[in-house]
């Protein structure tokens, strides 16, 4: 069985479009605005389809494929890619997790700081 994933936000480079999910409209302009440019550059550097979400226990996941004819498509490339993005902004990630834990799972934000 697998797990339900919750789609906050993905570019798309073969359709030259950026989707955000309608249900994170509380977060911050600024934040939309970086997960803008960050898939949109992923796809253009990559290509295929990028997006980030949201596992069922809040922890966030980058997800990177492409279509099966598409022979510009790197696997490896894209990986590094997604590992290197991870790094570099495991900030953000890390805060839109407390995020969904917070505002959409509803669990107590004390217990989710780490002091």
């Amino acid at each position: 069985m697998s797990e339900e994933k919750m789609v906050l936000c993905g570019a798309n480079s073969y359709e030259m479009k950026y989707y955000f999910n309608e249900k994170f409209n509380g977060i911050p302009e600024s934040i939309k605005n970086e997960l803008h440019i960050l898939c949109v550059l992923f796809t253009e550097e990559v290509g295929g389809i990028f997006t980030i979400a949201f596992e069922e226990d809040g922890n966030v996941v980058l997800e990177t494929n492409a279509d099966d004819d598409d022979i510009y498509y790197d696997e490896v490339s894209s990986g590094l890619m997604v590992s290197e993005v991870r790094r570099k902004r495991q900030e953000l990630f890390e805060s839109l997790s407390l995020y969904y834990k917070v505002f959409i799972l509803k669990q107590d934000p004390s217990g989710l700081v780490e002091e």
